[in-house]
């Protein structure tokens, strides 16, 4: 999960950069921020070897956090479908002048809206919750 989340967290990093470094060249970058989206990608995921086997201390988490995406993914009854994410990067693309940063489904409002109004140590207060609730489903 680390990795999956540091990768987004550089490629947002590297967009808010290159926003700054392109404009001058009349190039708009923009960030689309989605939540969890109907698609296949617990279909398409790769795990590492090591936390397939029984005896890895990640087992018991990667199983669960997996669940939970899936159920996130297949159960959730405000998940956002791929042709909304497309609509709002053709919104983007139409706009003149367009935002650095488009969320795209509830979820990916709601973790947004936290952020910017908790603060730090109540943001990470939130998300260690999320995680401890997955980690504690049986």
């Amino acid at each position: 999960m680390s990795a999956y989340q540091s990768t987004k967290f550089a490629v947002e990093g590297l967009s808010e950069s290159l926003r700054f470094e392109l404009e001058p060249f009349g190039i708009k970058v923009v960030i689309i921020e989605p939540g969890f989206i109907k698609t296949n990608i617990m279909n398409s995921n790769i795990k590492a070897k090591g936390s397939s086997n029984p005896e890895s201390p990640y087992f018991q988490v990667t199983n669960k956090v997996e669940a939970y995406f899936r159920s996130m993914v297949n159960n959730n009854p405000s998940v956002t479908y791929p042709t909304e994410v497309a609509s709002v990067i053709l919104d983007a693309i139409k706009s003149d002048n367009p935002k650095l940063r488009y969320p795209v489904g509830q979820d990916a409002y709601q973790i947004l809206s936290a952020k910017d109004h908790l603060s730090e140590s109540e943001f990470l207060q939130l998300i260690k919750k999320q995680f401890t609730e997955i980690s504690n489903k049986k």
